[in-house]
């Protein structure tokens, strides 16, 4: 007689889920490296200490699985000479300070992103390297050029694809052209599928785009942006440059955060805004096929405190904050920024979505 066929007990699904957190621009002015050395006189921490500039964001950035920030300038030797606007060489003491913050990686396409040429793109990346910062956008060798970001969170392979609408007229270098990848829809969706060939659970696509000091999303971004949501491949586009915050919505059944405004800058200029900006957390829950899906979408309002020549600046979490009695002598201004945020994030019905603010 034939013994009795056995069947292993499958076991029950249990989704994974990771959090991500991106901030906008990284865009340092000479008041932010000001502010780090009076930082630094009292800190100790050599000449020049970022760290509280951006102290008030490190328990939001550091509590996600996976953070990335946007560095938007390319960094000059230790000790300088350093430039701010228009052409911009910044101080490399940013750095140590990001990874303290929590930020695992960070974006570097941008319009400034060869302001110091193809050296001072490629000590950027040394830089981010050194101090054990993932990187993607701007590349030091071709073969890089044509590999995405893919990092292991807990588990789960995400991938990140970087671009920049342009370098502010200056011509890409002749003997490295592929060092800055500029927006084309065919280039970013070929790297994330290879994304996917090389592990990514998950890939996010961040540019470099819009129209400076507009809320509204261009129609070249809108259009961009409804191309790049109908790859299966791509599964979350984001998005700065425009120096104040941007809508988030939903295009072919995808997220697109279209801009995060600035996370930490020093611009002169009588345009609303340019001090608000919003971090944005994403909550990815695996399904049963495998594939990954927005689970939870939300946005943190940021405000950045001027430099007034006596108090340094703060990058601030305003919801965290706002009733916080140690900043009641701010309370107005926290609560115009929330608003302001809010407003222009949901401003394409976000809300109506499930997008909601966290702290």
């Amino acid at each position: 007689m034939a013994a009795p066929q056995t069947t292993a007990p499958v076991a029950p699904f249990e989704p994974r889920t990771i959090t991500v957190v991106m901030n906008g621009d990284v865009l340092l002015h000479d008041g932010l490296w000001t502010t780090a050395e009076i930082d630094a006189t009292r800190t100790g921490r050599g000449d020049m200490d970022f760290r509280p500039l951006l102290a008030d964001l490190r328990s939001l950035v550091s509590g996600a699985d996976l953070a990335v920030c946007h560095l938007e300038t390319p960094l000059a030797p230790r000790g300088g000479p350093y430039a701010s606007y228009p052409v911009f060489s910044v101080p490399p003491a940013i750095v140590p300070a990001l990874r303290w913050v929590g930020y695992d990686a960070c974006t570097t396409a941008s319009n400034h992103s060869i302001d110091q040429g193809f050296d001072g793109l490629t000590r950027t990346l040394d830089y981010l390297d050194a101090a054990g910062i993932e990187h993607a956008g701007t590349a030091a060798t071709r073969r890089a050029s044509r590999n995405p970001l893919v990092m292991d969170v807990n588990g789960v392979g995400v991938g990140i694809v970087s671009a920049t609408y342009g370098t502010n007229g200056i011509p890409l270098p002749s003997d490295q052209p592929w060092s800055v990848p500029l927006i084309d829809i065919a280039t970013i969706k070929r790297k994330a599928a290879r994304a996917r060939i090389e592990g990514a659970d998950i890939v996010m696509v961040a540019l470099h785009w819009g129209l400076e000091y507009m809320h509204d999303p261009t129609d070249e971004q809108v259009a961009v942006a409804d191309q790049l949501t109908r790859s299966p491949d791509i599964d979350f586009v984001y998005g700065h440059h425009a120096h104040v915050v941007q809508p988030y919505a939903k295009v072919n059944g995808k997220w697109v955060v279209y801009g995060l405004g600035n996370m930490v800058a020093e611009q002169v200029t009588s345009v609303e805004g340019v001090y608000d900006g919003n971090t944005c957390r994403v909550t990815f829950r695996e399904r049963p096929d495998g594939s990954f899906r927005v689970q939870k979408l939300e946005y943190i309002p940021t405000m950045i405190t001027p430099f007034d020549g006596v108090h340094p600046m703060r990058v601030l979490n305003v919801p965290q904050d706002v009733d916080d009695p140690a900043f009641a002598p701010m309370r107005a201004q926290l609560v115009a920024s929330n608003d302001r945020v809010a407003m222009v994030v949901t401003s394409l019905g976000a809300d109506k979505r499930g997008v909601t603010e966290g702290k």
